[in-house]
């Protein structure tokens, strides 16, 4: 003990001294411009951007150990959080398929249209921890886990069908750039910061992702208005064993529709979970959200056929070129017991696939195949995960893994080996014929190289593609959200690098952008510049429709009953449901003497909670609203967001007091008693109100009513 104690003195003197020292070389390391990249024992590495494959366009090689270092640090940066995907919400559900796709896939569960396949879906963002928002601009994951007969298929997809980097070697870099900054933990939950902004300047493959990320798919209305894609490349195969390529679609039947940058960024303080409350409820109020699933194919002798390359997963399959043929829908009609136990401990993997589908040489999904499962080994807590309930396939489980941390199987007998005599050789391996899976056989005739197939040079094409499929709404919501996204950015430098990067995309875009960051406009842009259009990617051309939708109806004391009564029965009637908002919770007295229950006030709810606004007529009631400044602030910001607004009688005379009125009377439509102007209807004086129902339900069927400017 003595000599510890004044061994432990003696160091105490020279702790300033090492610090300094420390200082010095951690200066040292930040001001040295020549170091070198090495792994983890200190062996130099000449490249970090592509993994060691079979061929430039081959499948990636288990030997590749820089590759698995540095994934394998990454998969486990986070405990017990998840690395990306961390804030999700699950639920549960169904899958039937609509014909037989025998010629295409032995796939059981793709079989017979008579039967239901269990499914868990999770939504999620990428970038955030689990206490961010739900309405950041972000990513979207969505992923599928399929309980079949033949063992657990997850299609662990996005809700942008292409992704940031080509290789997944790279995938640690691209997180590392958009995650909050490491010296000070700033920003949560956004690409709006230096590093971000830097690798993607310095990463020219992101321009088509990013181009999807800056756009409204970024910030979705709706987990149940939320596309889904399976990104990478993969194979069907049929019991003949003839292969063709696939990607995996899920579209939803309520569309594909978005919030507006305003709506999003007060939701995350208002109500940051309002993503995982509008499925929550939708699914307790048995409005069950529903996805059909496509799949496009290509066959292999059509595998050089296009203007870019099948397996680069920063490029889509335009749908004008390879149509997405649907074959099933899915139906999520139960929410979770246990959040935690479920949505928490689910764990997706896109190894995790039945006989009948296969993988292609796709370089991103080639890394997934290894990380995913790596990073729930930390997460859950070692090998035994696939034992949660949640996890668990549907079928009897086999096999001769044993032990572990968690282990809840109790396993008889002596034998967990194979071969053995001890118990007949079980279990044995399946044969094809009785369900065992058979990789598909693909020549490989490649090199051992680390490089990149010249066919994934093309970085803006597709970039340019989608640019020229947006409507003028889509654009302009594009130019603002590069104006805030790298108007955040403090080096100037990198903002100019930006402008002139996505020069290369869309010229006018560019020069919009430059002139809102105050920056020079890119030099030697082709002004000329035309590329592909692809209207599948328009919002704009999505499914329309009131169903689910959500309205906020206005009542004070001496409102007018009858037509608020006749209101939310056309609404209910249409599938639209509606909250009666007043300045005080509780019983409303109409001017019949009648009473409703206003369930929310003008504290509790918000323009950005609801799809429409609906101010019934009531001298008394109108009087009273005009006093509060909140409901005119309540209508001005639900008609600076290009919604729905209906009025009749004294309602629609407030609304003169409102910004609505700003609206030209020449673009005013007026038949018999009905006046509508650009998504506002008004109605007077009135017996019959069908008509104004008929049309304030059509309105809210259209979305947004972009020619206000909005």
């Amino acid at each position: 003990m003595e000599y510890y104690c004044c061994n432990f003195y003696e160091r105490r003197g020279n702790v300033k001294e090492d610090i300094e020292k420390m200082k010095q070389m951690e200066k040292h390391q930040v001001d040295n411009k020549d170091q070198k990249m090495t792994t983890n024992m200190g062996l130099k590495i000449s490249n970090t951007d592509d993994s060691l494959k079979a061929g430039l366009r081959g499948p990636t090689l288990l030997e590749d150990f820089h590759f698995r270092e540095k994934i394998t640090h990454f998969d486990h940066e986070r405990i017990p959080e998840r690395v990306v995907h961390a804030r999700g919400f699950g639920a549960h559900g169904f899958f039937q398929v609509y014909e037989s796709m025998t010629e295409y896939t032995k796939a059981k569960f793709l079989q017979d249209p008579n039967i239901k396949t269990p499914v868990f879906v999770r939504f999620s963002t990428v970038v955030g921890s689990r206490g961010s928002a739900d309405t950041v601009r972000d990513v979207r994951g969505f992923a599928t886990k399929f309980y079949t007969e033949e063992g657990n298929f997850d299609i662990v997809g996005n809700n942008i069908p292409v992704f940031f980097i080509q290789d997944a070697i790279k995938f640690p870099d691209v997180i590392h750039a958009v995650k909050p900054e490491p010296n000070n933990e700033i920003p949560q939950a956004t690409s709006a910061h230096d590093t971000f902004w830097d690798f993607v300047v310095s990463t020219p493959e992101t321009a088509h992702m990013v181009m999807w990320l800056m756009s409204d798919r970024a910030i979705p209305r709706s987990f149940r208005m939320m596309e889904g894609f399976g990104v990478n490349t993969f194979r069907f195969v049929n019991a003949q064993g003839k292969s063709r390529f696939v990607k995996f679609h899920w579209k939803p039947l309520l569309g594909v529709h978005s919030l507006l940058r305003d709506e999003a960024q007060k939701l995350c303080g208002k109500d940051p979970d309002f993503h995982r409350r509008d499925l929550w409820n939708a699914i307790e109020q048995g409005q069950y959200p529903e996805y059909e699933f496509g799949v496009q194919m290509i066959e292999e002798d059509q595998e050089f056929n296009f203007d870019f390359d099948i397996l680069d997963p920063t490029k889509l399959w335009p749908e004008e070129m390879v149509p997405v043929k649907i074959i099933g829908k899915m139906t999520l009609n139960r929410n979770v017991d246990n959040f935690f136990a479920e949505t928490e401990q689910v764990a997706f993997c896109p190894a995790n696939i039945v006989p009948g589908i296969d993988f292609s040489n796709d370089p991103l999904l080639q890394g997934r195949l290894f990380s995913y499962e790596d990073t729930q080994l930390t997460r859950l807590g070692g090998p035994n995960f696939h034992e949660i309930p949640i996890n668990r396939p549907i079928v009897p489980i086999h096999n001769n893994q044993r032990d572990g941390m968690h282990r809840m199987t109790i396993n008889p007998g002596v034998t967990s080996y194979f071969p053995n005599t001890l118990a007949q050789n079980t279990p044995m391996p399946a044969t094809e014929e009785e369900g065992g899976f058979v990789h598909y056989t693909e020549k490989i005739d490649g090199r051992k190289i680390r490089g990149r197939s010249e066919s994934f040079r093309d970085f803006y094409s597709q970039a340019t593609m989608f640019w020229n499929s947006m409507s003028i709404p889509e654009k302009k919501h594009i130019v603002d959200a590069f104006h805030y996204e790298v108007g955040s950015v403090k080096d100037k430098n990198i903002k100019q690098r930006v402008v002139d990067m996505f020069g290369n995309v869309a010229p006018d875009l560019a020069e919009q952008v430059a002139h809102r960051i105050g920056v020079n406009a890119p030099a030697n842009t082709d002004e000329n510049k035309v590329g592909a259009v692809s209207p599948a990617l328009s919002q704009e051309n999505t499914i329309k429709t009131a169903m689910t939708r959500k309205v906020a109806i206005f009542i004070e004391n001496g409102f007018c009953t009858k037509s608020v009564m006749q209101m939310m029965d056309a609404l209910n009637s249409a599938g639209v449901s509606s909250e009666l908002i007043s300045s005080h919770l509780g019983m409303v007295t109409g001017k019949d003497g009648n009473q409703l229950e206003a369930t929310k006030d003008f504290t509790t709810a918000d323009a950005v909670f609801y799809d429409a606004v609906y101010i019934p007529g009531g001298r008394d009631s109108i009087a009273e609203l005009s006093k509060h400044f909140c409901t005119r602030n309540f209508i001005n910001e639900a008609f600076h967001h290009a919604k729905s607004i209906a009025a009749s009688d004294e309602g629609a005379d407030f609304l003169d007091s409102t910004d609505v009125s700003s609206l030209s009377p020449s673009q005013s439509k007026i038949e018999g008693e009905l006046e509508t102007q650009l998504g506002v209807v008004k109605v007077k004086n009135t017996q019959d109100m069908t008509k104004f129902f008929e049309e304030f339900i059509k309105l809210i069927s259209m979305d947004r009513h972009w020619g206000r400017n909005c």
